[in-house]
């Protein structure tokens, strides 16, 4: 499908579909096709009566934007096409594909996107895009899109109007992810106080091995979802186990992309790339989006593996141009002036024997705003949540707190550094059981405090 005379019959089949005339027996047929921008100015009543003439079945009980696409998908069956629609990959070459497996994994029933359709639209990798597609022909191997319908949910002219993720200001948290659900969710309540996330964080969660580092990300991802089911929420799983990505299937209601440890490092670096794409055009669009990694140290060892050795290598191994993009990817996170975010936490892997992880943490180190610690004593000592909370914490945290609960929180903090590691946990562990609330437990702290002068 890449040669140039496929692309050439491609362009010259989207050309006549667009002059198409339809004959006059068939004008019923004519009557009813529209395009997103006419279907999404209709009434709710309307959509009803064109899905009635059209036969679809149960239009009555879906919402108003999965009636237009039904709409849209039966007008396009009409005309003898399919319809498809899946998140665009554009190649080195100019081309693309739209990936239609939720993982972006690539597969023969992906959609050939011609050149021609990228520069007219101005599409770009991540773009989601819906559309008449028609089946491969003699010596294609791919579907090929003829007629872009939707761009992102949105009517194709509009979508040229978008901002480009690069041009837009970033400014700091400024308004925080309270993560706190139930009363018996110690880990996200000991993070709202002691390690707050704020809208367009970039955080670290430094973990060793078996100290919990999963169970927090499902955690933090649920509070997310409950608190914030506007927010767009991917967990990103790279080089991980199967059975950990089916568990993060079942126990998390957002987006989950993995490329497993049985997949090629280049197939790693592929999904992760798209992945960010995705989550800048929805940011484009003003759209809130978190993606939980785990792990940045898995993706850094994935891509030491993949960049051409340039001759200059760190302490452990690493390349010196392994951890570029890996940073790049990191350094995506930011709150947006002009309105939208992108939230990145991700794992960092420490204490795991290997000098390579420990130069990967060092350099992601410094670039984070906030940072979470998982501690190995703690969780020996069997006291979970492991969190170091002495080392764990937010920058410019005073924008994300108020300012007599960040005051609690300090004299509590220095409260706890006069003790050791292990009793300062247990008791906030303990406290916390004991109250139904952050702001219960607060008037608690403060009580007590008032008490001990």
């Amino acid at each position: 499908m890449s040669t140039e005379s496929n692309q050439v019959d491609l362009e010259l089949e989207e050309k006549e579909l667009e002059k198409e005339k339809v004959p006059e027996k068939e004008k019923t047929r004519a009557e009813l096709q529209f395009s997103l921008g006419e279907l999404k100015i209709k009434s709710n009543n309307e959509l009803g009566d064109i899905a009635q003439k059209m036969g679809i079945v149960g239009y009555s009980r879906k919402r108003k934007s999965e009636l237009i696409f039904e709409i849209l998908k039966k007008a396009t069956e009409s005309k003898g096409y399919i319809f498809s629609e899946g998140i665009l990959e554009i190649t080195i070459e100019g081309y693309g594909f739209l990936r239609t497996s939720d993982d972006f994994t690539v597969s023969e029933n992906d959609v050939y996107v011609s050149p021609s359709q990228i520069k007219r639209f101005a599409l770009s990798s991540g773009d989601k895009v819906a559309g008449q597609v028609r089946p491969p022909k003699e010596g294609e191997r791919y579907y090929a899109l003829l007629r872009i319908e939707a761009i992102n949910d949105e009517d194709p002219e509009q979508a040229k109007k978008r901002p480009l993720f690069e041009n837009l200001t970033p400014i700091f948290p400024d308004l925080q992810f309270v993560l706190e659900t139930k009363p018996n969710e110690i880990s996200t309540r000991i993070i709202d106080l002691f390690s707050p996330i704020g809208v367009g964080q970039r955080g670290l969660i430094v973990a060793p091995p078996k100290a919990g580092k999963t169970v927090l990300l499902e955690k933090i991802a649920n509070g997310i979802t409950t608190n914030y089911p506007n927010v767009v929420l991917i967990v990103l799983l790279i080089d991980e186990r199967p059975e950990e990505v089916t568990q993060m299937e079942r126990s998390v209601k957002g987006f989950v992309i993995a490329s497993t440890f049985d997949q090629k490092p280049e197939n790693h670096i592929r999904v992760a790339e798209l992945t960010l794409e995705r989550a800048k055009r929805l940011v484009e669009e003003g759209k809130d989006v978190v993606i939980l990694l785990d792990s940045i140290t898995r993706l850094a060892r994935t891509n030491n593996l993949v960049v051409p050795n340039t001759g200059k290598t760190l302490s452990g191994g690493i390349d010196s141009s392994a951890l570029h993009w890996p940073k790049r990817f990191f350094g995506a996170a930011r709150n947006i002036e002009e309105g939208g975010s992108l939230t990145i936490l991700a794992t960092a892997l420490v204490e795991t024997g290997s000098r390579m992880d420990e130069v990967i943490y060092e350099e992601f180190k410094g670039t984070g705003n906030m940072e979470l610690h998982l501690s190995r004593a703690l969780s020996e000592s069997r006291i979970f949540p492991a969190i170091d909370i002495h080392r764990s914490g937010t920058r410019k945290e005073e924008l994300l707190i108020k300012q007599n609960d960040l005051e609690r929180i300090w004299m509590l903090r220095k409260l706890l550094a006069s003790v050791d590691q292990q009793e300062g946990a247990q008791m906030v562990i303990d406290r916390m059981k004991n109250t139904k609330s952050n702001r219960e437990f607060l008037k608690m702290i403060d009580h007590v405090l008032k008490n001990s002068r």
